[in-house]
């Protein structure tokens, strides 16, 4: 998945795929089986590990949503997210196991990716200001794919331009001025 606003080169083909997909009509059944799916998964997952905690399924646009919501259980969510975001592939793997389709689910555990969301809507806007007032790039520290898709966003709807750049796990986002 490309997260810079802008696609190129290897990246087109990737870029002209998930512009495919968003002009797709939104399959609100499939949505909600994937949900199903990878709420039993999840639960499954948590019943081997002796976790409690409820499960709230939903779709969000053209995304299915799946939260683990109760409990903030802190050896899920890992340091900076990284367990979470490995529970999250592993649970759209599940899913496609079962559909044959890739899915783009999104997995939140104890609120922990809302709350990132807010902190990153607002780190995005104000190094947005900063590279407004300076008329410089900034370059910001490595993030997860859904960290750095939360400030592209942000930082586009300040009227900037952002793309990510290196190889994981060191992969960062770096706004640019207006030309």
């Amino acid at each position: 998945m490309s997260d810079s606003n802008t696609g190129g080169g290897a990246n087109s083909a990737v870029a002209v795929a998930e512009k495919a997909e968003e002009t797709a009509p939104i399959d609100i059944e499939a949505l909600e089986r994937e949900t199903d799916i990878a709420a039993d998964y999840i639960e499954g997952l948590l019943d081997i590990a002796d976790f409690d905690g409820d499960i709230d399924m939903d779709v969000e646009g053209d995304r299915p949503l799946v939260s683990v919501v109760g409990v903030t259980i802190k050896e899920l969510v890992g340091e900076r997210g990284e367990v979470l975001e490995a529970l999250q592939e592993l649970t759209r793997l599940a899913v496609h196991r079962v559909t044959g389709t890739r899915s783009r689910l999104m997995l939140d555990i104890g609120g922990y990716r809302e709350s990132r969301r807010k902190v990153l809507r607002k780190l995005g806007a104000e190094v947005a200001r900063e590279v407004k007032r300076t008329g410089k790039p900034k370059k910001l520290t490595p993030m997860t794919p859904f960290e750095r898709k939360v400030v592209h966003d942000a930082v586009a709807a300040a009227g900037l331009h952002s793309e990510s750049e290196g190889e994981e796990p060191n992969r960062c986002v770096v706004v640019y001025p207006v030309d």
